[in-house]
């Protein structure tokens, strides 16, 4: 959504449109753990270690952000490793930018690849919707900072206004399951 209507998760939580996109904190897990854990060769480490940045000054606005709505569901699980495998003493935050077809092009140079289909064009041609699951360990407690999120939906009937006029609701008949936990090269049965 834009900033500075009030619909993102950022100037909900916090009142202010400030960053919009998306901030990815990471931590990068001590070298002799990660040697440990996942041996590989030289060539292979060398590859981990090559940084890839893109300069976006002159891109224009990243006027966007992150808002509550949709059908979408999210999961989160524990760490399977253990605190101290983990360098926190070194962080690198990455900040994802959210871009609309004009920062595309500027950005790209082209135009954007397509029009993306509607959720009722995507229903009518007869694609199927993804459920995937995980049942080999319980999620964490979401938090409750973002379960009192509003939609935009919500939001947009509380404000009188109607935020996306072009997203209408459409059944998701036809759902395909995906399962974690499939084996290495292993197929699952498909639904023909």
């Amino acid at each position: 959504m834009p900033l500075g209507a009030g619909y993102t998760a950022e100037e909900q939580i916090t009142g202010e449109a400030e960053h919009g996109g998306l901030q990815i904190m990471v931590y990068p897990m001590k070298r002799e753990v990660f040697e440990e854990r996942f041996p590989i060769s030289e060539p292979e480490l060398a590859r981990f270690s090559q940084p890839a940045c893109m300069s976006l000054e002159s891109t224009g606005s990243f006027d966007l952000g992150l808002a509550p709505g949709g059908r979408m569901k999210q999961e989160i699980y524990d760490d399977p490793y253990d605190l101290f495998d983990w360098d926190t003493g070194r962080t690198s935050r990455c900040f994802v930018h959210i871009a609309n077809s004009l920062v595309w092009g500027a950005i790209t140079g082209d135009h954007p690849p397509t029009v993306p289909p509607t959720a009722p064009d995507y229903s009518r041609r007869g694609l199927p919707w993804f459920d995937y699951y995980d049942d080999r360990g319980a999620a964490v407690q979401g938090s409750g900072v973002l379960a009192r999120l509003k939609s935009v939906v919500q939001l947009g009937k509380e404000k009188g206004d109607v935020p996306l006029p072009e997203n209408e609701w459409t059944p998701t008949d036809k759902i395909i399951t995906i399962r974690k936990g499939l084996a290495r090269h292993q197929v699952r049965e498909g639904r023909f």
